[in-house]
């Protein structure tokens, strides 16, 4: 599809997403403090070759330039994570004025340059002071969020348009609390439930400090998967249920319903607790838009137990990313419709959408040619598009991401940028993606 067949409202937000701790290095400058991801990454045998984010993509050094970069593409929005423990070094209590002045500088810089900027509260990065009293574990924890939030909002709602609480609660509770492949690295069947419900707690805490003082608008970021049984049989589309409410609907259901989806308490047994009904008046506070974060579709087979995370069936005649996710752009359309049909008409963004493939040495070509994430790129813009024909309320589109960073656990061993990051010189050189990407913004508005 060329970028030319492409046509979107005029409003219509066109961004790239990032978040603190992958790129911004400098974790303790300034009078920050440690965050979870800190204090994991610097654990021996935690992270794929022993890296850190102590310098990443230097973001916190060199935004001013990284804006500049946006502005080259065209972009009138980004999406950012602020580190919690940056600008409160406890988790509550005293305010980091260095930390929360790079914020501020960052946000100046973004609206001087016409880029809308989306603020995400929490990209992961638990204040380690925190997560020494128990973190997502305490009940405390919402109120916590609620004073960090408060801070936040006070400081910069101003200037940053869309706020967003909590990106991927399931991925933090399933990676860092039931496989430990994530920080804080736990491995505990009971814990993951308790820590998912104060995640959504801790969400609409901060929803209500919002709406106190807010002028813009707010909501959550969700990472969505269709659910596809690998066969017809009564067995996987059962399993395909289960798999979907473990996912899916485990996060949205009490936003929206104010009650857990009825399957988990079958996934986890004994391991679901049962939680006070108030709970759900806090974690149902109005939300105006959701962000869906969209990498793939997850197929599913009967033998598997879901919360094993052994859903992900290869399909032969697919193409899988360097992290060995199926490509499959119709799932996006297909997610859109489904969030639309099971929880009503309301303002969506694609909050994250994007791929890890092989690049080349930036020396070798300038632009870094990437073939596969240009096709990748075209054809979930092509899927996105196809959605709001039918109807869906998409207001904005955000690629994951702006550039080269520090995957998680998996060190810089994953490149998804459209920008390529030398890690060694910080040099940044766009991809064929990111002109690509450009060509789609101009043809688009």
């Amino acid at each position: 599809m060329s970028t030319r067949d492409f046509h979107f409202p005029p409003a219509f937000a066109w961004g790239a997403a990032t978040a603190a701790y992958q790129i911004e290095g400098s974790p303790l400058a300034d009078g920050a403090g440690p965050s979870i991801w800190h204090r994991f990454s610097h654990t021996p045998g935690r992270m794929t070759n022993g890296d850190n984010g102590d310098v990443a993509c230097d973001h916190y050094r060199r935004a001013a330039g990284d804006v500049g970069l946006m502005q080259e593409l065209g972009l009138n929005a980004y999406r950012f994570s602020i580190s919690w423990s940056r600008v409160l070094p406890a988790g509550t209590g005293r305010v980091n004025q260095g930390g929360l002045d790079f914020y501020r500088r960052l946000v100046d810089e973004l609206r001087a340059k016409n880029i809308r900027p989306m603020a995400t509260l929490y990209h992961w990065d638990l204040p380690a002071a925190l997560d020494d009293r128990g973190g997502w574990l305490n009940r405390d924890v919402a109120d916590w969020f609620a004073e960090y939030a408060s801070v936040m909002f006070k400081a910069l709602d101003d200037g940053v348009e869309w706020w967003a609480t909590l990106n991927e609660p399931w991925v933090v509770t399933d990676g860092g609390y039931l496989h430990g492949a994530l920080a804080p690295g736990h491995r505990n069947l009971f814990e993951a439930p308790i820590a998912s419900h104060n995640l959504l707690r801790a969400h609409g805490r901060s929803v209500q400090a919002y709406r106190a003082e807010g002028k813009h608008v707010i909501g959550i970021v969700v990472n969505l998967e269709p659910k596809s049984p690998a066969t017809d049989s009564d067995d996987d589309r059962v399993a395909t249920q289960r798999a979907d409410a473990y996912m899916n609907r485990q996060y949205l259901d009490p936003v929206f319903r104010g009650a857990y989806p009825d399957e988990m308490r079958d996934l986890f047994g004994e391991a679901w607790p049962d939680f006070p009904a108030s709970d759900f008046d806090d974690i149902r506070a109005k939300v105006d838009f959701v962000g869906i974060n969209y990498y793939k579709r997850g197929v599913v087979q009967a033998s598997q137990k879901v919360v094993e995370r052994a859903d992900n069936i290869h399909i032969a005649s697919s193409v899988y990313t360097e992290t060995d996710w199926e490509v499959h752009a119709p799932g996006l359309t297909t997610i859109l419709t489904w969030f639309r049909d099971r929880y009503g008409a309301m303002p969506l963004y694609i909050t994250e959408n994007g791929a890890a493939f092989y690049d080349p040495p930036a020396a070798i070509s300038d632009p870094v040619e990437d073939p596969l994430r240009v096709h990748y790129l075209r054809e979930h813009v092509a899927a996105m598009q196809r959605a709001i024909e039918s109807g869906v309320d998409i207001r904005g589109y955000f690629v994951w991401s702006l550039f080269d960073n520090l995957e998680w656990s998996l060190g810089y061993t994953k490149r998804f940028g459209i920008i390529h990051v030398d890690f060694a010189t910080q040099k940044r050189t766009f991809k064929r993606s990111a002109l690509t990407y450009r060509d789609i913004i101009r043809n688009a508005m």
